[in-house]
């Protein structure tokens, strides 16, 4: 091979290999995608798909499931009833937020009466009560409530210690009348922020630690290191004897 032939040789070589990395470099852009904790492919160390190791969200499949403790449809009036619940987070290290519930009503015939639905937050290693008031059931009689909670629904991320300034109850007193029944509590803010719309969930029980009324309200502001009612009422009388009064604050999680 002459001379001008192997020039002109590495001439096209190197404009080859130059074509060829443009190429690569346009092709890699086109296509390659960096691993992400959306990308449906358990690729980065994670501990399942899109979940676990570097992502935000645990592996719901590795958590233990949310537990409905109870759910029960108590009348309120003709055609409505008061649904309470109560659900707990058996994991001590992990929380969920803004998970969506279904409350279903059946007659005797286990006809559907009525769902509900919402969201409720279930910090670590806690019980949360869920309290639906008013809901319309018509003329038919409530014989079953369930309280159902999706596992696609869950979204748990890992925390160590509940973050919350959480209100601490004390003086719960019974008051009003039979036909008018009045629970009042105080509560308590340890922190040295001001807790703002604070919802508070009341729970009656009797002797047998059945659930006989329940009920919420809205405390609008508790002061730093201060103090603030919480008042209940209800248009009629409890069906039962009330033998305890639980009295939960609901505080979002951050």
């Amino acid at each position: 091979m002459s001379w001008a032939a192997r020039r002109r040789f590495v001439i096209l070589l190197i404009i080859g290999a130059v074509v060829g990395a443009f190429i690569s470099v346009i092709g890699i852009a086109t296509f390659y995608k960096a691993p992400s904790c959306t990308d449906g492919a358990r690729n980065q160390a994670e501990d399942g798909v899109d979940c676990g190791g570097p992502c935000a969200y645990l592996c719901t499949e590795l958590k233990q499931a949310p537990t409905v403790l109870f759910t029960k449809a108590i009348q309120n009036g003709d055609g409505r009833v008061d649904v309470i619940a109560k659900v707990e987070n058996k994991n001590a290290d992990a929380a969920a937020k803004n998970v969506p519930y279904t409350i279903t009503l059946y007659g005797s015939d286990q006809s559907l009466i009525q769902e509900v639905s919402g969201t409720l937050d279930l910090p670590p290693g806690t019980s949360v009560p869920v309290f639906a008031p008013g809901v319309p059931s018509g003329k038919q009689t409530v014989v079953n409530a369930f309280l159902e909670i999706a596992q696609s629904s869950q979204r748990w991320f890992y925390i160590s210690t509940d973050p919350r300034s959480m209100p601490i109850v004390s003086n719960i007193r019974q008051t009003g009348t039979m036909a008018s029944p009045r629970i009042e509590a105080v509560l308590l803010n340890p922190s040295a922020v001001a807790l703002t719309n604070v919802k508070a969930i009341v729970l009656v029980h009797n002797d047998t630690g059945d659930v006989i009324a329940a009920s919420s309200t809205i405390v609008p502001s508790i002061p730093a290191q201060g103090q603030a009612a919480a008042t209940f009422t209800w248009n009629g009388a409890f069906p039962d004897v009330p033998a305890s009064v639980e009295v939960v604050p609901i505080i979002p999680l951050p």
